[in-house]
């Protein structure tokens, strides 16, 4: 109990958690209006896209400053979603296949930009430790500029919300009727992207960009197993996202060498699947409510 207690109240481990949870909560309301959307699998796409971003930032600068990073890493993927939607409108492609090539094609460019990196003269004064952390994630290395990062970008995020809540929703669960009272689907289209782009870009460094679509996507389908409510699913989700948050930073805090982005992602995902088992909602409650009438 007396490393527990000493574990929470240490400095290192509060910012830490105040950032995954700052990052967490706000992202899982974005996360729910993109599933909603059908766009899980672009978040997917977009945040792998990032990565070049982030490397061409460095090459560019030649410094790892988290706000010019996370600039290189936003144009990176506003380029990824431009080329999905301009391969899917004037192409004969499907979605799912602009997925595929924008994931492989930007991750793989990312990739080819970091080998480049490794070993070259130019930039051998330019600290390069750090960037392959934007792969899988390193919430444990969070600085004070990080926290202010983060909570610019879920300012911004979460402030688009609130003014946009009405159209969002309307444009997302009945598009006809919110194109027949004028609002436009570029726009509320536009917002829910830059919502998503914002933290999918903070969140590299936390979770990194093989499990960013996991830290959006998978609190709302644990949510979706409690309720078919939408004020009750967002609340739900942004408690499961902190909680797994909290838990998973405080659990990589006391075992040595366990990484904190992973581990909040597999917490996620073990409340999820107890929420699939015994949420009121689930597939298997359903099962039983329907077995109980026919007896």
């Amino acid at each position: 109990m007396n490393i527990l207690w000493q574990t929470l109240i240490s400095y290192d481990f509060l910012v830490v958690a105040a950032g995954t949870i700052l990052l967490a909560v706000p992202s899982a309301i974005v996360g729910c209006l993109s599933v909603y959307k059908g766009q899980s699998l672009v978040a997917d796409a977009v945040g792998h896209a990032s990565y070049p971003g982030i490397v061409l930032a460095f090459m560019l600068f030649m410094t790892r400053n988290p706000f010019i990073l996370t600039i290189g890493a936003a144009l990176s993927g506003i380029l990824s979603y431009a080329l999905i939607q301009r391969i899917t409108c004037r192409g004969h492609i499907t979605l799912d296949a602009a997925l595929a090539i924008a994931l492989t094609g930007f991750f793989g460019l990312g990739m080819v930009l970091k080998s480049n990196v490794q070993g070259n003269p130019i930039y051998v004064h330019a600290s390069q430790a750090g960037l392959r952390n934007y792969i899988f994630g390193s919430a444990a290395f969070l600085m004070k500029e990080d926290i202010v990062l983060i909570s610019v970008c879920a300012f911004i995020a979460m402030a688009l919300f609130v003014l946009f809540k009405k159209e969002l929703i309307s444009s997302i669960f009945d598009p006809e009727f919110s194109a027949s009272i004028g609002i436009k689907a570029s726009i509320t289209e536009s917002i829910l992207l830059l919502m998503m782009i914002l933290f999918i870009v903070i969140g590299l460094k936390c979770v990194g960009a093989i499990l960013i679509s996991s830290f959006l996507v998978m609190p709302c389908l644990c949510a979706n197993q409690h309720t078919r409510h939408l004020n009750q699913l967002l609340k739900i989700a942004s408690a499961v996202a902190g909680f797994s948050a909290f838990l998973g930073t405080l659990i990589s805090t006391l075992i040595a060498g366990a990484s904190t982005g992973p581990m909040i992602i597999l917490c996620m995902g073990i409340v999820t699947m107890f929420s699939m088992r015994f949420g009121k909602c689930s597939a298997y409650a359903q099962t039983k409510m329907k077995e109980g009438k026919n007896v």
